[in-house]
């Protein structure tokens, strides 16, 4: 597939930054970013890009360079209601959705010589998820995926992405959801420490359908999964929320785009996170824009950090843009705090003890969104991992 390029840079050559005058404009909202399906149209990130400056650059290094992936990196194994196939690049519906907006997505689109397929027939109902499950061999080795999610007309689904074991992965998901369907895709990260994982995901959501897009990373070095959904089609929704829980030298980052392009879209994102140890951080970005076309919206986004321990430190930056007037509603909130003292007197004031009231308004905090996921085997599983993350902090 050739090179295709939206939305350059102001200056033909030129190259986005953060900070400065004079020289151009710099690249600054989501949809201006420079798109291609080949890495050399991308220079390696020096941190001081719009959409690399929270990110620890230094240790995505190797999801850089434009090369093979290492053999037996990362194993997939899907299981569920439906059988996966292999989409080759230039074959239908591969690439109707995605187009990368950064280097290592663009290296992952080019080598992945044969992406996953997951479609869901027409007007079909799946009483189970389909799970597909990424293990990491080794974190000394570099792999690369491109996945495929389409949700036929009228269809009903859930797919999960779970990641295990080690690896340098970076990792493109697709996502289309056709008129009237409704699709859930919950992307679980569980990395062991020494893991990188930089995923991409585009959706787009036509007429009448709705896709529910739940992010939630516990585990990994560095961990970056970025949503980017356009609603499309008339009537179309988007649930985007997300649950990080981020430990001693551990960055979880999320940067969020929703695009209301048709009429009476409906959009509602929610990501909290938790956050303890040394060196512990946790980067959101949310950028919703609703475009000329997109009257009689209705949109909201928002993000809430609660800092555990000293040393730990939350980056939250949500973004709103608007191009027409004719919207239901619209707005954006951002909230970052330490541990509420006054909540944790209150209840050993009551008699309960200091770790129990401590693990009870953390658990209370985060429950909204475990709460969403809707398969419950996934829940008590992660409610566990709440359960052993507090541990931890109180064994410190």
């Amino acid at each position: 597939m050739s090179s295709v390029t939206q939305a350059p840079v102001t200056v033909p050559g030129a190259k986005g930054h953060t900070d400065g005058a004079g020289a151009f404009v710099p690249v600054q909202t989501r949809d201006e970013r420079p798109r291609s399906y080949d890495p050399s149209d991308f220079e390696a990130p020096t941190g001081r890009e719009v959409n690399w400056k929270h990110t620890p650059v230094d240790r995505l290094t190797r999801l850089f360079a434009d090369e093979a992936g290492d053999a037996g990196a990362v194993s997939v194994a899907v299981s569920g209601p439906v059988a996966a196939a292999g989409l080759a690049v230039g074959a239908a519906p591969r690439g109707e959705v995605f187009l990368p907006d950064d280097l290592p997505a663009a290296i992952a689109w080019s080598r992945s010589a044969e992406a996953l397929y997951i479609t869901v027939p027409v007007e079909a109902e799946l009483d189970e998820p389909v799970v597909i499950e990424s293990v990491g061999g080794s974190a000394g080795l570099v792999a690369h995926a491109h996945i495929v999610i389409e949700a036929s007309r009228h269809s009903r689904a859930t797919v999960v992405l779970r990641h295990v074991g080690a690896a340098q992965f970076a990792q493109n998901v697709e996502v289309i959801v056709r008129e009237g369907a409704h699709l859930e895709v919950v992307t679980v990260q569980q990395w062991d420490d020494e893991a990188v994982h930089a995923a991409s995901h585009q959706a787009r959501v036509e007429r009448d359908a709705t896709l529910r897009h739940i992010v939630v990373s516990f585990g990994g070095g560095v961990v970056r999964v970025n949503p980017s959904v356009e609603l499309a089609g008339t009537g179309s929704r988007a649930e985007l929320y997300g649950l990080s829980y981020s430990d001693a030298g551990q960055h979880l980052e999320s940067q969020v785009y929703l695009h209301h392009k048709g009429a009476e879209t409906t959009g509602d994102v929610l990501y909290k996170g938790a956050l303890q140890g040394a060196a512990a951080r946790s980067v959101w970005i949310g950028d919703v824009l609703i475009g000329p076309d997109a009257v009689g919206t209705d949109s909201y986004e928002a993000n809430r950090n609660l800092v555990l321990t000293d040393g730990a430190r939350a980056e939250s930056i949500p973004n709103l843009e608007i191009e027409t007037g004719d919207i239901r509603g619209a707005g954006h909130a951002s909230a970052t705090g330490r541990f509420d003292d006054e909540q944790l007197f209150y209840l050993q004031a009551r008699g309960i003890q200091e770790d129990e009231a401590r693990r009870m308004v953390v658990l209370g905090f985060l429950a909204e969104i475990v709460q969403k996921l809707g398969v419950p085997e996934l829940e008590a599983e992660l409610f566990a991992a709440i359960e052993e993350e507090l541990a931890r902090e109180v064994a410190r």
